[in-house]
């Protein structure tokens, strides 16, 4: 079955099986003692409203059936009303067993007489009146006071009418009374105190701490303002079920009636609130409804006057259950069309409260009977929680969305952080280099109108052919420089234009017979200027090394240009390097300066050899 049909089946079952469920379950758990023959039910009573002493019961007495709910049978009767049985001891009990008056309900408090003499009393029976109406009641029957025959039992009531409470579970009234074994009575005792008063007290505290648990991620968490609405909340239900426990008031009943009544008005809102700020909504018109009702409230419980207080209420806990309804509406709504995951989840939690209010309705104007423990507070607390534990799991989902956003973020800046570390290196990379471009134009600059313009004053005045001759050659090795400083890369097919005609020049004019092979095709390849440099510089070593040591004949100078690489391979036929001055080959034959020089460009220079083999010199650069 498919998620949805299988939410909407169990809350289908619920609302039919639901109250047969609890009624089957009350009448197994709670009355089982009641079939022990050792038991006495006690089901009617004489009873006479008075206020006198015990044997003021038996002239005006009037036989009531027990249960004897003042809603039904007195709904205007305020104050004390006496009830007074018979009984024998029962025969199946052992004479030295210690017995015991079991009554399961008493509203609002009672005191209890056997044969003339006071056993117990519950506390105050006069205002502000002590509240027993969930505690069941054991009461020990002294042996020195039992008798075999015709005991005589008395109880005093101090009890509320209907029109002076807001709940009918605080109205007077008294349930059957049960005699037998203390053992036993006290085992059904402890079940029945334990439902009623302890679990509330257990389930509500739970609900406090887990409301003060979300008040403050609501308050750590201004923009989920739900978690606040939700944890004020389970807070204030938890302070409203006191009055279940709660037994001293400080106060007369018309005043805690009066305040606890009014306590729904915030409880509602915060309800409302709650739902409709869950799903992203906010309505300031309704929060102005809402803020108005906690003071019209209060204010027409005290125009109806404490005598129509049941019905007033009666007329706000309809309307406020509207509210909660028509919440509950908007809240399903908004979020089917939102299409949101946790739809069905909270459909069947709202479904489940929905149910409970209705029943609650149902017994507070006596359309289904009372089932005599407080279900709403027990049930609602439970579903509080799991509704609770649904949102701290939204919220952890959200937290660790928020937590994985967060890292990724850093992780985001990081890298942004590193880019512009990156890009403000790279500009003062550039900057430096800017600056040292300039500062190189400025002393090529100099170079050329300083030196250059004296270096070819003595190549055009001089009188000695060889002071000419070296400032011809310092002029261009000073061109060269100057190239090298400001000039731009150039195409590599110029560059061997340029090495060509220089290098078969020389040997030409050397009497060296020059063969000088390059690739055919176009070379598109750019060569950078100190490159350029660089290799002529090499280049022009290398020649000038064949030409005064090599006593060579003939050079080859062969080409190769790939598209990473470029290599140069000079090669003579002359006498090659002797042996004896191997160990001096980069000092004497200028080897270390063209090494070096290639390195300086990422390259090798490798020479090779022999006496009477020649010498070949291998240039290798990377383009």
């Amino acid at each position: 079955m498919p998620k949805p049909l299988a939410l909407l089946a169990l809350l289908r079952s619920f609302a039919r099986y639901g109250l047969a469920a609890w009624a089957l379950w009350l009448a197994a758990a709670l009355p089982a003692a009641a079939a022990d023959d050792r038991i006495l039910v006690i089901g009617q009573a004489l009873s006479v409203q008075s206020t006198g002493a015990p044997g003021a019961v038996t002239p005006l007495a009037q036989t009531v059936k027990l249960p004897d709910d003042w809603a039904v049978s007195r709904p205007r009767f305020e104050g004390s009303v006496w009830y007074r049985t018979s009984f024998d001891r029962p025969s199946a009990v052992d004479p030295h067993e210690l017995m015991a008056l079991y009554i399961e309900r008493v509203c609002s408090n009672v005191e209890v007489y056997l044969n003339g003499n006071r056993l117990f009393s519950g506390g105050s029976m006069g205002e502000p009146v002590t509240r027993n109406c969930h505690y069941p009641q054991l009461v020990t029957l002294p042996a020195a006071l039992l008798q075999d025959k015709a005991n005589l039992l008395d109880v005093q009531l101090q009890g509320h009418s209907l029109e002076r409470v807001a709940s009918r579970q605080r109205a007077g009234g008294m349930s059957a009374m049960q005699i037998g074994p203390y053992a036993l009575l006290d085992d059904v005792y402890a079940e029945r105190r334990f439902w009623s008063v302890t679990a509330v007290q257990l389930v509500n505290l739970a609900l406090g701490v887990l409301g003060l648990v979300m008040i403050g991620l609501g308050w750590t968490n201004r923009r989920e303002a739900y978690l606040g609405h939700f944890g004020w909340l389970c807070l204030v239900w938890a302070l409203l079920s006191a009055r279940v426990w709660w037994r001293d008031m400080p106060w007369d009943t018309g005043v805690m009636e009066f305040l606890f009544c009014t306590g729904f008005a915030p409880l509602v809102a915060l309800a409302v609130q709650f739902l409709i700020s869950f799903v992203g909504l906010r309505s300031r018109w309704i929060e102005n409804a809402l803020a108005a009702q906690w003071v019209l409230l209060p204010a027409t419980l005290l125009l109806a006057g404490p005598g129509r207080l049941f019905l007033m209420a009666g007329i706000w806990y309809a309307v406020l259950t509207l509210e909660v309804l028509g919440a509950i509406g908007l809240h399903l709504t908004v979020t089917w069309r939102r299409k949101r995951q946790d739809f069905w989840a909270m459909a069947a939690l709202l479904g489940v409260v929905t149910a409970l209010l209705g029943l609650e309705f149902a017994f507070q104007h006596g359309l289904l009977p009372s089932p005599g423990l407080p279900m709403l507070q027990i049930a609602l607390p439970l579903l509080f929680i799991g509704m609770a534990v649904r949102l701290l799991q939204i919220f952890a989902r959200a937290l660790r969305a928020a937590e994985d956003g967060r890292d990724s973020l850093e992780s985001r800046v990081q890298e942004v952080t590193a880019e512009i570390e990156r890009n403000f290196a790279q500009l003062a990379e550039l900057r430096v280099e800017q600056v040292t471009e300039k500062e190189r134009k400025r002393i090529a600059a100099d170079l050329h109108d300083d030196l250059g313009a004296k270096l070819l004053t003595i190549v055009h005045t001089s009188e000695s052919e060889r002071i000419s001759s070296l400032a011809r050659e310092a002029l261009e090795e000073m061109r060269l420089s100057v190239r090298g400083l400001t000039g731009k890369p150039m195409r590599l097919a110029d560059a061997l234009a340029d090495w060509r005609a220089e290098t078969v020049s020389r040997l030409g004019q050397a009497n060296i017979e020059a063969d000088w092979r390059s690739p055919s095709e176009e070379v598109e390849q750019l060569l950078p200027a100190r490159d350029f440099v660089q290799t002529t510089r090499i280049l022009r070593e290398a020649v000038s090394n064949i030409i005064k040591h090599s006593g060579a004949s003939h050079c080859k100078v062969r080409c190769a240009i790939t598209e990473r690489q470029f290599g140069l391979t000079v090669q003579d036929n002359g006498k090659g390097i002797p042996l004896e001055l191997d160990g001096t080959l980069d000092r004497g034959h200028g080897m270390s300066s063209m090494k070096h020089r290639a390195k300086q460009m990422q390259g090798q220079c490798l020479v090779e050899s022999g006496p009477g083999y020649g010498t070949v010199i291998r240039l290798t650069l990377p383009l």
